[in-house]
């Protein structure tokens, strides 16, 4: 099955108690849709998981796993990544919205049309949704982080298959530190007291 026929829903995380619960990171908008579509699957596609939420921890889901019923084949699970088919997910109403899965790979260039690289995944660390772009011809370990704002990302254009970034002048630059010596009169005052 293609890829773009599935989208990645959520990774287990560990062990939630003794019976089998899970705790889940999830990509879902809302993190309690984990469960909300039915039959999630492996990457590969091989193992079904029936999933039903259970709760909450620290603001990650918890869910329970038909046949999951203790802590060592909960255990067995953490880093399953749990996968849906993109036919169980609804359409994007809004032009505005997208699934991450579309945007990775889109080709990203200037507002001039000058091509700058590939977006590499897209991040939420809580603050909003970041987009992690590879330059042309460097490898990921030079890659970019950029806010995916209307500021920074006027366009994302799925037709021609790209995002135009925006992005100020002094973006690329890293700022001095402040020096954090004392002058020699500062520390001479701060010996004699």
């Amino acid at each position: 099955m293609a890829d773009a026929d599935r989208l990645l829903l959520g990774v287990i995380a560990g062990p939630k108690g003794v019976r089998g619960e899970m705790k889940v990171k999830t990509f879902t908008e809302n993190p309690e849709d984990i469960a909300a579509y039915g039959q999630l699957e492996s990457k590969d596609g091989h193992q079904k998981f029936d999933v039903k939420l259970v709760g909450f921890s620290k603001h990650m889901p918890v869910i329970r796993i038909k046949g999951v019923s203790d802590r060592n084949k909960a255990e067995a699970l953490k880093g399953q990544e749990l996968y849906v088919k993109r036919e169980k997910l609804p359409e994007l109403e809004d032009e505005d919205e997208f699934y991450h899965a579309d945007l990775v790979g889109l080709d990203v260039i200037f507002e001039d049309g000058t091509r700058y690289g590939k977006i590499l995944r897209l991040h939420d660390y809580g603050g909003g949704d970041i987009v992690e772009i590879v330059p042309e011809g460097k490898g990921q370990k030079a890659s970019v982080l950029v806010p995916f704002t209307k500021e920074m990302v006027p366009t994302v254009d799925m037709t021609q298959g790209h995002i135009v970034i925006d992005l100020p002048e002094d973006f690329f630059e890293v700022p001095k530190r402040e020096s954090t010596e004392k002058s020699e009169d500062e520390s001479q005052m701060s010996a004699d007291h």
